[in-house]
């Protein structure tokens, strides 16, 4: 059984530039969400998942490898997981695979797979590093900018609380607001203090 994915952000994007040349597949299936959320855990990507499971699915084709995750830890272990089960898993754009027409693996894909999600991945390492490095030196300067008038709670206890740290890590991951909001059982506007703080008291931007 063949299978072709595709996924955008948000409700109001376009996917019809990945929806080209479909006669062949069983399936289409998309997700309308971050790419931050695990393939199998997203409306659509949970039916590849029962696919798999029942052993019915042999294709899996999407237009690029992003569209099945962001994290190279994700990425590579939906690769090996596809592989090792016999099932090939095709992308479109750039053009690799990980099974050839034979069902042998192929090795040049292997290492396109690798280097593209270790790129993707180091980047948002970088960003993770430069907000660290902002708030160990306020920290040392003794600095806090932004505290709200009517409130004694300073930026750095704010930061520390569990629920803060789980937000501004749904804020790293990419996630919309709308979705932190129903993940983190928190207001809008809690996510936009966050965000104020992260982003404008500690010099820190998502570029």
């Amino acid at each position: 059984m063949k299978v072709f994915y595709s996924r955008v952000s948000t409700e109001e994007q376009n996917d019809s530039r990945q929806l080209i040349n479909l006669k062949e597949f069983d399936y289409v299936f998309t997700d309308k969400c971050s790419g931050s959320i695990p393939l199998f855990e997203r409306p659509k990507g949970s039916q590849i998942q029962k696919l798999i499971n029942s052993n019915n699915l042999t294709h899996v084709e999407v237009h690029s490898i992003d569209r099945l995750g962001r994290d190279t830890i994700s990425v590579l272990q939906l690769w090996k997981e596809l592989t090792d089960k016999g099932i090939r898993l095709v992308c479109r754009n750039p053009n690799f695979q990980n099974l050839n027409d034979d069902g042998k693996t192929d090795m040049f894909s292997e290492l396109m797979i690798s280097i593209l999600s270790t790129m993707s991945d180091f980047e948002r390492k970088m960003i993770r590093e430069r907000q660290r490095e902002g708030i160990e030196r306020c920290k040392i300067e003794g600095k806090y900018r932004g505290r709200q008038v009517g409130t004694s709670e300073t930026i750095i206890k704010f930061l520390s609380k569990p629920k803060t740290i789980m937000i501004q890590k749904d804020i790293e991951n990419g996630y919309t607001t709308k979705e932190i909001s129903y993940r983190c059982r928190c207001s809008f506007s809690t996510i936009d203090k966050v965000k104020k703080f992260i982003y404008l008291n500690y010099g820190y931007r998502r570029d």
